[in-house]
């Protein structure tokens, strides 16, 4: 049953990256001024780039999240290997919320230098959508951080049997 569930769970992590990978590309296509421009520049977007080049540290963190489970799924869970996976996955998630955070004051410093000609624009819901992504990121940093602990602390235990026996 365990291995069920972690093959389930690693088939879930590669869905969420293809779909995430899908809106990377269909998203910048649907954007407002995209509808006057060719495909070179709306990809060459300074902010679309900015976008991609973010997107590594999640691309990364899915990776080492399916790493992770399938060092559960070998029962090998009880590794530095699984360790260093919570690790990265923490790293990842702080880098992540470090660059929303940065997008996000862009964007407002951005709208406030061009607000005085076009009213048309609002980044409030830019700005909601960043703030509730950089939550995500934390409460993900914090529970990889926990788990990497307790795991850790689980590892020592396990190193410590093993040389007595």
């Amino acid at each position: 049953m365990k291995k069920i569930s972690t093959i389930f769970l690693q088939v879930v992590v590669v869905l969420v990256g293809i779909v995430a990978l899908a809106i990377m590309i269909r998203f910048p296509l649907t954007e407002g001024r995209a509808a006057n421009l060719d495909l070179f520049s709306i990809y060459a977007d300074p902010f679309i780039i900015y976008g991609y080049l973010a997107s590594i540290a999640f691309f990364v963190a899915l990776y080492q999240a399916f790493k992770l489970l399938g060092y559960i799924g070998q029962d090998k869970a009880f590794l530095f290997n699984s360790v260093k996976a919570l690790r990265n996955i923490k790293y990842c998630a702080i880098v992540l919320s470090v660059l929303i955070v940065i997008a996000a004051i862009y964007i407002r410093i951005s709208f406030a230098l061009h607000a005085e000609g076009a009213q048309d624009d609002d980044p409030a819901g830019f700005i909601a959508v960043s703030i509730v992504a950089t939550f995500i990121s934390i409460v993900v940093a914090t529970a990889a951080a926990v788990f990497e602990k307790t795991l850790q602390s689980a590892v020592d235990i396990k190193s410590g049997n093993d040389l007595t026996v």
